[in-house]
């Protein structure tokens, strides 16, 4: 077995190895071993909060308490803080004895941190698969796509979309609709000689998720010169045009320009 189909085999067992799944995609969501934690479970949305703030920055190895809370609440006290943490440790270890450390929850002076590799997240799952496929694509195509199918299937839209108005998630969602679209792309290019449908359909789902990536439009385009289908490709290139122009006012990349040259003068 080569090492990128051990890769992919242990990327997809890993949701059976944790305890702890976290759904961020589409809307929160959060299953303790086989049991979904109601809303109400959580009892102050401070408490999600806080969590979903470790969630978002679960590549620092520490943020302190102050700064925590300076970014997540306009007007809280380290009695709402240290509240809002029992409650998070509650919910992912409900039988933790009090006087021990939580091994969710990582405790260094007066910061915090979510210890990542205990908990299977989406979005962390969604970036390993990707990772993958781009480093597979040269070398192994079909553990490549198997790759970016398995990114794909994991989003379910926005990240965290009850708080789309919230600078401390902000960079994380952006960051994340980038790699989807990237997946997307990726994808599509590699099943653009032999299935130039599927590539269509690739396309337009990325344009559903950011309808001004043009990238999308493009390949697009390619995909349906392939099926010999002019009017469509002209009809795509039309699309792109007209939204790049009502968005920005600005007209459509060189390479995407020369794609319609060449459907002009089939």
């Amino acid at each position: 077995m080569s090492s990128f189909k051990k890769e992919l085999v242990s990327l997809e067992k890993d949701f059976e190895e944790k305890n702890i799944h976290v759904f961020t995609l589409g809307g929160f969501k959060l299953w303790r071993s086989t049991r979904f934690v109601k809303n109400k479970e959580w009892g102050r949305d401070k408490t999600i909060q806080l969590f979903q703030f470790f969630i978002s920055n679960r590549f620092r190895h520490g943020v302190h308490k102050e700064q925590i809370i300076d970014q997540l609440w306009e007007t809280a006290s380290d009695r709402d803080f240290k509240v809002a943490l029992h409650g998070v440790n509650k919910i992912l270890e409900p039988n933790r004895p009090s006087r021990q450390e939580s091994k969710y929850i990582i405790r260094q002076g007066l910061s915090y941190h979510l210890n990542k590799n205990k908990i299977w997240i989406d979005v962390e799952q969604l970036e390993k698969y990707i990772a993958l496929a781009n480093r597979s694509s040269q070398e192994n195509s079909q553990i490549a796509k198997k790759a970016y199918r398995k990114a794909i299937e994991l989003y379910e839209g926005i990240y965290l979309p009850n708080r789309i108005y919230e600078d401390w998630s902000s960079e994380e969602r952006e960051r994340i609709q980038v790699l989807i679209l990237g997946a997307y792309l990726s994808l599509a290019e590699l099943t653009l000689k032999n299935k130039p449908l599927e590539t269509i359909r690739l396309a337009q789902r990325a344009i559903s998720i950011d309808p001004c990536w043009e990238d999308a439009y493009r390949i697009q385009m390619e995909a349906y010169l392939l099926r010999g289908n002019r009017p469509q490709a002209i009809n795509t290139y039309r699309k792109c045009q007209d939204i790049l122009n009502k968005e920005y006012g600005i007209q459509p990349l060189p390479d995407t320009q020369k794609i319609m040259k060449k459907i002009i003068q089939i």
